[in-house]
């Protein structure tokens, strides 16, 4: 009987220990500085900055998240601004959540994907985690653009995959057809939030 416990609690360690192993993330420090980069829906558009999902996980998580969104970019801007951020900010965790301009704008998805991975790349090379946040295709009851879980498959990524489609499918969640009101950025901070406590990092 003794050694059947035995093996139990081995085996449930084991087990224990196998879960934890498919974290994407590192624990972050108390004091660390997270980068939340992206377009519109990150800048927080339509609210105040205070409601913008990176101040509201900032309050959740108790970490600085610095507010890096610009209304209107695209990803092949970003890959530019995105350089001199990372050094001038050292943040422990990137947090990318842009692309929703290039798919509005019938920009070339396959050019698309490439920015997105020469973002990735660059935090890679500054020892930077990463975080990567899935965008809607274009039509209603689309989930994120194919190439988001490619990226997320290449680089063994943490993924947040069908949370901004689903918010944008529900009107009471959004202030335009594709910007969210405070509750919707409440909403998507806080699945951020659980999505890092999950993968490790919180």
């Amino acid at each position: 009987m003794i050694s059947m416990l035995r093996s139990l609690v081995l085996g449930l360690a084991v087990f224990v220990l196998a879960g934890c192993s498919d974290e994407k993330l590192s624990p972050l420090g108390d004091y660390a500085r997270i980068l939340a980069f992206g377009d519109s829906l990150t800048a927080g558009y339509g609210v105040s900055s205070e409601q913008s999902y990176p101040s509201v996980l900032a309050e959740l998580s108790g970490r600085e998240v610095i507010n890096a969104g610009i209304s209107g970019e695209e990803t092949s801007e970003g890959v530019s601004r995105l350089a001199t951020l990372l050094e001038r900010e050292s943040p422990e965790l990137l947090i990318l959540f842009e692309g929703g301009n290039d798919i509005l704008r019938n920009r070339n998805l396959a050019q698309t994907k490439s920015n997105l991975a020469q973002m990735i790349e660059q935090a890679r090379a500054a020892d930077i985690q990463v975080m990567l946040v899935g965008v809607p295709q274009k039509s209603l009851f689309s989930s994120a653009a194919p190439f988001y879980a490619e990226l997320a498959e290449e680089y063994d990524l943490a993924y947040l995959e069908g949370t901004v489609a689903e918010l944008l499918r529900e009107p009471a969640y959004k202030s335009d057809q594709v910007h969210f009101n405070a509750e919707g950025y409440r909403r998507l901070a806080q699945a951020i939030h659980d999505h890092l406590q999950q993968e490790g990092a919180l």
